[in-house]
């Protein structure tokens, strides 16, 4: 064997070794263990990866074993969650098939498609999503910052309080934290006025921000220093007619229908608690049904 691993060989044989392809499949399905792995909902399969070979001949081995046996199987997709303590699994991976999905900060999302067929499996999220907050209080004023960073860094220009929503955070709860996080402002989530598709976001995605109306809970501001410069409470049609909120008609749209909403001439979409299989709340946002 020239001092290689036994494993690895069988799993990559060379013309060292003669033998057909099925002597070796069934060879390598008696000698190395078949992957643990659980069945998703559309005849694929989901390796189990908290008791996967460390070592890397061994799991090459036994990849090579578990396709073999899924392929007879007629499963489709098979997916692998590498934790990063066990990156150096990845390329043994590549090696045999498999290509990237997705990342993140804790592992690397592996996918391999084993039928002949054009592969059905599913792009990562195409869309990121994000909020605006019109906060308004009793006052006619509405919450203002100016960012410390980011695209209106040093333009002057006062504008709502926005961010990402973060990964298994509602709309709702998205907004009301970002805006507690940039000023201090406790608020009631109101209505979602309405959405804007983009599609310029960082690595080709495409972005859904919600513009939010939100009710203050409290008045007193306390600045997030690392993202915001300063904010205020300011007069409703002041903010409208800044000139920057005049000549973009997105702004002005935007800020349009809010300042329609606060004066009731505008019904957006408030979300209903929905009943969910998974451990976190679902909500369905709609307009309010006429009860005549």
């Amino acid at each position: 064997m020239n001092g290689r691993c036994l494993h690895c060989t069988m799993a990559f044989p060379t013309n060292e070794v003669s033998a057909t392809t099925n002597d070796v499949e069934t060879v390598l399905n008696e000698i190395c263990e078949v992957l643990k792995a659980h069945e998703d909902r559309y005849d694929g399969v989901i390796v189990d990866t908290e008791n996967m070979q460390n070592d890397a001949c061994r799991f090459a081995a036994s990849l090579k074993a578990s396709l073999s046996q899924w392929a007879r199987q007629g499963k489709k997709a098979v997916w692998i969650k590498v934790p990063k303590e066990q990156a150096k699994l990845v390329p043994v991976a590549i090696e045999v098939g498999f290509g990237y999905h997705h990342a993140e900060p804790s592992y690397v999302m592996l996918v391999h498609w084993i039928p002949q067929t054009p592969p059905t499996i599913p792009d990562n999220a195409s869309h990121q999503a994000g909020v605006a907050a019109f906060v308004f209080n009793e006052e006619g004023e509405v919450l203002v910052v100016q960012e410390k960073c980011g695209p209106y860094k040093d333009s002057g220009l006062w504008k709502m309080p926005t961010g990402r929503i973060n990964q298994g955070e509602g709309i709702k709860e998205g907004a009301v934290r970002e805006v507690q996080e940039e000023t201090g402002i406790n608020t009631e989530f109101v209505q979602v006025v309405g959405f804007r598709d983009g599609h310029n976001a960082p690595f080709g995605k495409s972005d859904l921000l919600f513009v939010c109306m939100l009710r203050s809970l409290s008045s007193n501001i306390v600045v997030q220093d690392t993202e915001i410069s300063v904010a205020k409470w300011m007069a409703i049609e002041e903010f409208a007619s800044q000139p920057k909120n005049q000549q973009s008609k997105l702004l002005k749209d935007m800020i349009g229908v809010c300042v329609a909403n606060v004066n009731g001439q505008c019904e957006g979409f408030s979300g209903i608690g929905i009943s969910s299989n998974s451990r976190k709340p679902s909500a369905f946002f709609c307009t309010a049904l006429n009860s005549e």
